[in-house]
């Protein structure tokens, strides 16, 4: 079937075709036999999950499922705790699209109309949105379907209705920041909410858990008794969403046919605008901030404090690149304040923080490291220095070591006013799971500019996979250290090995 150039469904093909060309490129990183251990990994990760979920709600069916106050308050909680996901993941992806430039241009100046384009754009959106959360919950739906009956399908309608309202929200949102902040700033802005809203609700989540004495567990805290006696009746409106999810078909597709309602009077508000937005947007390169010249005259350095000073400012002038290791930031909000409300408590409370730090560092470091030794957009420059590649290397990942530090210092001299000995320990591990993030990125190293910091995983994923394995074998090393425990030789022996395996994968291991 030929379908009608500049219609709907023409330009639905269009992009459907540029997002699996999209998709097969991150999966396979240009090679497609990568696909095949892809899917089958990604099989067996399923399975088990399903595995996991079958079992998880076995005796919650067999013991009767009963909709009350505390089964409502728990649903309400995961519910906004995906749809605030949802809504940062809608965000990003929105702004994608006013500043995307491959074929924006083309599209734009042919006499096609603008917005169908836009419709479809944020049609796109929608799918791609409720695509990851409906795949992410879905061995949860299937053990409730296959063990108490179809109606849990309903939770799908409110997934649906979830992420319609996000991208409502999201085109609302962005077009204003066009209007307020000028499409100079509108990305940048954009990028750092989406952060703080993916991030926040969780942290907030968290530091509601700590301030109630609740820990770090999110799940203790919808179950705390403080919240079941301040939470409203169940015959309360805000729990509409909830019984939905819970078996009730007819009011999730009532939930859904109002999101959709208001998903496309957001779309038919903001379409007439965006030949004209994106058009002014299409110029702007990916750093947000205007170059300014220092008033400060040339001082005399040596050449490793001049390039560490080069990855330091250019940091600085990418506000772009900083608003992705925004979320990696956030999330030691919780760690700094569980050790302002539980400071003198005795050492016992603070065991938790330790593989907090030394997670966030090893996954800080692999960021930072990649933007400075893969991501340097000026290798003929730096390779033409009177330097020898040596001394290059270890510049950079001092700058990337020394970005570490100043971010934990003031929070291990908080940890140290309470405990020294745990503090030494919190910095050893730290220093060691930075340092192997580092040292992976190092052999795997590859040229790319840093436009391509969202996709560096795409390079190897055996890198990634060794890089989150080592920080979280670090971190447990940490914590049974703290602990007393001599089981702590365990995971470090572990975290060696997972280094020794990333050197032999690396194209420049041993063969």
């Amino acid at each position: 079937m030929t379908l009608a150039p500049t219609s709907i469904l023409w330009f639905a093909h269009h992009e459907f075709r540029l997002a699996w060309r999209e998709w097969m490129a991150m999966m396979t990183g240009g090679r497609r036999p990568r696909l095949i251990g892809f899917a089958i990994g990604g099989l067996a990760v399923y399975a088990l999950m399903q595995v996991i979920a079958w079992f998880a709600i076995r005796p919650w069916v067999e013991a009767g499922i009963v909709i009350d106050k505390q089964a409502l308050v728990m649903v309400s909680g995961m519910g906004l705790l995906f749809w605030a996901v949802t809504l940062s993941q809608a965000l990003e992806a929105v702004t994608r699209a006013y500043y995307a430039r491959s074929d924006l241009d083309l599209v734009l100046s042919s006499p096609a109309p603008s917005r169908r384009l836009f419709a479809v754009r944020a049609g796109a959106v929608l799918a791609s949105t409720l695509a990851l959360g409906a795949l992410l919950v879905s061995p949860l739906v299937w053990a409730l379907v296959l063990q108490d009956g179809w109606r849990w399908l309903s939770i799908y309608l409110v997934l649906a209705a979830l992420a319609a309202l996000s991208v409502a929200i999201a085109l609302t949102l962005t077009r204003l920041l066009f209007r307020l902040a000028g499409p100079r700033r509108t990305r940048l802005i954009a990028q750092i909410v989406a952060a703080i809203v993916g991030a926040g609700f969780v942290i907030g989540i968290q530091a509601a858990a700590i301030l109630s004495h609740e820990g770090f567990s999110r799940f203790a805290f919808f179950q705390s008794e403080d919240l079941l006696a301040n939470a409203p009746d169940t015959a309360s409106p805000l729990f509409l969403p909830a019984r939905a999810a819970m078996g009730d078909p007819v009011l999730a597709a009532m939930l859904f046919a109002l999101a959709l309602l208001l998903l496309l009077l957001a779309i038919a508000l903001t379409a007439p605008g965006y030949a004209r937005l994106a058009t002014s947007a299409a110029g702007l390169s990916h750093v947000g901030s205007q170059r300014r010249i220092s008033p400060r005259a040339f001082s005399a350095a040596s050449p490793r404090h001049a390039l560490r000073r080069k990855e330091w400012k250019l940091l600085q002038r990418d506000p772009w690149l900083l608003s992705q290791t925004l979320m990696q930031l956030l999330y030691l909000v919780p760690p700094a304040l569980l050790l302002w409300v539980n400071y003198g408590a005795g050492e016992g409370t603070y065991i938790v923080i330790v593989p907090v730090l030394v997670m966030a560092s090893g996954q800080l470091a692999g960021g930072l490291a990649w933007l400075a030794i893969s991501g340097e957009d000026a290798h003929d420059l730096v390779a033409t220095a009177p330097l020898s590649p040596g001394t290059i290397l270890r510049a950079k990942v001092e700058a990337v070591l020394a970005v570490i530090a100043a971010v934990l210092l003031p929070l291990l001299l908080a940890l140290a006013l309470a405990s020294p000995s745990m503090a030494m320990v919190t910095a050893a591990c730290a220093l060691l799971a930075a340092s192997a993030s580092t040292a992976i990125q190092l052999w795997f190293r590859v040229t790319a500019r840093r436009s391509m910091f969202r996709r560096r995983q795409v390079a190897s994923r055996a890198a990634t996979l060794c890089e989150a394995f080592s920080s979280i074998a670090w971190a447990a090393t940490g914590a049974l250290w703290v602990a007393g425990s001599p089981l702590a030789l365990v995971p470090a022996l572990v975290a060696i090995g997972v280094l020794a395996l990333a050197r032999l994968l690396s194209p420049r291991g041993p063969a």
